[in-house]
């Protein structure tokens, strides 16, 4: 007789589906901005934290090749802002299928989320053969250009080209 496994909505961390589930890539998330301390989550130590979790899917191993508690890594997760974090952790866990919350439609993010991002950039650990094997930083663009066009709303939409004098503009005619 065949054993059958159950269709759960989000299946156990712990079960033979998820810990022989080989990830690949690990989408990019923001870590979560805390206090600058030598020996707390620094950006790279929770980029770090996400890698070894995809590669031990077990949160206490992770943590501790990463020189934190299972507890701690636990309270980041909590904390406001950590929602990138959290959703890199659960895409681990749980599987790229998983909802994200928010019934579809995307959530509204502020300016101050949005210079956070830029602050911060993206961070995203790489896999290769079901290993980490470091972490990808790079700035969060998307981020930017959604900030820019923010302010670009919010910016008066006076005709400031014509105030320009005359010794500005060069030989064709075109301001500089």
């Amino acid at each position: 007789m065949k054993n059958q496994r159950s269709t759960s909505p989000k299946p156990d961390p712990r079960s033979a589906a998820v810990q022989n589930r080989r990830i690949s890539r690990i989408p990019a998330f923001t870590p979560v901005e805390l206090r600058g301390r030598h020996d707390g989550w620094s950006p790279v130590r929770q980029a770090e934290f996400i890698g070894y979790l995809a590669e031990t899917r077990c949160v206490k191993q992770a943590a501790a090749r990463v020189g934190m508690s299972r507890e701690s890594a636990y309270r980041l997760r909590r904390k406001p802002g950590a929602k990138g974090f959290a959703a890199a952790w659960d895409f681990i866990l749980e599987g790229p299928e998983t909802s994200d919350g928010h019934g579809g439609r995307k959530p509204k993010v502020t300016l101050e989320k949005l210079f956070q991002r830029i602050r911060v950039g993206r961070y995203r650990p790489m896999m290769r053969a079901g290993r980490y094997v470091g972490t990808l930083q790079k700035p969060d663009v998307s981020a930017l250009l959604a900030a820019i066009s923010r302010l670009d709303m919010v910016a008066p939409q006076e005709d400031h080209w014509d105030d320009f004098p005359a010794d500005h503009v060069n030989k064709k005619g075109a301001s500089l």
